[in-house]
């Protein structure tokens, strides 16, 4: 399950960023992360969502409408914790978050999506175990 979660996180921001580097148009929001785009983030939904539905047949512990749920839910607090770290990085005038992965944004940058996602995917969890 802890692995799902990661995978669905890692699918979300590699296809967001593919899809946004190739075919990105439009800005999300440009104050914010001038490179995110609104192509690149239904993009990473779009896998994000194939990703779930493929976990589903292999991992059973979940019904496939609850993965597609989970990935939802992840993409959106994943990508929400992304802007907010964009955000914070802006309002404090650096570049990287650190100098451990120099060029990626540092290691708060690799990190924001799972830290933001996390408590919400567990969330979901919860409630598909106690209300289901």
């Amino acid at each position: 399950m802890i692995m799902g979660i990661f995978i669905l996180i890692w699918v979300n921001d590699s296809f967001a960023y593919l899809v946004g580097s190739s075919i990105g148009r439009r800005k999300l929001f440009p104050s914010v992360s001038p490179k995110k785009t609104v192509e690149g983030t239904l993009g990473g939904f779009i896998f994000t969502l194939v990703a779930a539905y493929i976990l589903s047949l292999y991992e059973p512990i979940l019904k496939s409408a609850e993965w597609i749920i989970l990935a939802t839910v992840i993409v959106i607090m994943g990508s929400l914790g992304d802007l907010i770290e964009s955000k914070l990085k802006r309002l404090a005038g650096v570049k990287d978050s650190g100098a451990i992965l120099p060029g990626h944004g540092g290691m708060l940058d690799r990190l924001d999506s799972l830290i933001f996602a996390a408590p919400f995917a567990y969330l979901v969890l919860n409630i598909f175990t106690y209300v289901s």
